[in-house]
């Protein structure tokens, strides 16, 4: 089994709902996400999945986010547009594109500063 990491970034304005405290207030950050994929083999080159490939995919589904007020960002017009709410949506954005009979999507991390992170997986089916 072989596991591989990309990390990326996006820059968003973000204000968090219904709580009490300095994030109600509107801010921004310089968003970290990592994605872990998994794969049994390895193709005729010895690549599990090209990193520029895995990238480029990740790119792509952030490019909606980068640069905007998450909060007039459909899904995020209608939920919190918490690290841990956008953790999912990235997930299940990737998870379309991503998993394949070798290739399964992990996890997805989402850093909103060097000190706070979200995870996003989904438990493994036996």
């Amino acid at each position: 089994m072989y596991d591989l990491t990309i990390e990326t970034q996006f820059s968003a304005a973000h204000q968090l709902r219904r709580y009490k405290g300095k994030c109600e207030k509107l801010h921004g950050h310089n968003w970290r996400v990592q994605v872990s994929v998994s794969a049994d083999r390895l193709n005729e080159i010895g690549l599990a999945i090209d990193f520029h490939e895995l990238k480029a995919i990740t790119n792509e589904a952030l490019a909606n986010l980068d640069h905007s007020l998450l909060n007039e960002t459909f899904p995020f017009t209608e939920i919190n547009p918490s690290s841990e709410n956008i953790a999912k949506w990235i997930y299940d954005a990737l998870k379309k594109k991503i998993n394949s009979d070798n290739i399964r999507l992990n996890a997805v991390t989402v850093w909103e500063n060097d000190g706070a992170s979200a995870t996003y997986y989904e438990e493994a089916v036996l």
